[in-house]
């Protein structure tokens, strides 16, 4: 019996071993060296940043201001100039609303800013849609996230 359970942890001792191959390891580490050998080139030699939105006179703007919990059930409402709510996260598909809070509270508490100050909605000349928090200075371009998810705060200005 002694024999046949040394037998197996032997062979459990092997299988653990091959579970991830030595290969795909010296691969993944020789990724993630590539990447840091690119992205400090890039730095270094002040490589423009590739991807990213051309720049684009503000349209329009509103500034709203948004009102929540974690609760899930209670959702983020949106304030106007004005307090009054004209649009919340759990109503019209506004799920992404909620999203942007957390962004929005996560930034602020990055950079200890602990009012709730009024953020700008904004549209460019170029259609897109951004979010600006002057309390903080973060920008937030509303490109790529779905038709849903950018006409949550598109409709909100238009």
């Amino acid at each position: 019996m002694e024999s046949q359970t040394s037998s197996l942890a032997n062979q459990m001792k092997h299988r653990d071993r091959e579970m991830v191959p030595k290969f795909l390891v010296q691969a993944m580490f020789g990724l993630m060296l590539a990447s840091l050998l690119m992205v400090s080139y890039a730095v270094y030699t002040n490589v423009p940043h590739s991807g990213v939105p051309a720049a684009s006179p503000i349209a329009n703007e509103r500034a709203i201001t948004l009102v929540g919990s974690r609760d899930r059930a209670a959702g983020v409402a949106v304030l106007d100039e004005n307090g009054s709510e004209i649009a919340h996260s759990t109503k019209n598909k506004s799920g992404f609303i909620d999203v942007m809070w957390v962004s929005i509270n996560r930034e602020r508490v990055v950079q200890r800013v602990t009012s709730n100050d009024p953020i700008r909605l904004v549209r460019r000349q170029n259609g897109h849609v951004a979010i600006i928090d002057p309390s903080t200075n973060w920008t937030f371009e509303l490109v790529g996230y779905g038709k849903d998810n950018v006409a949550a705060f598109a409709r909100l200005i238009d």
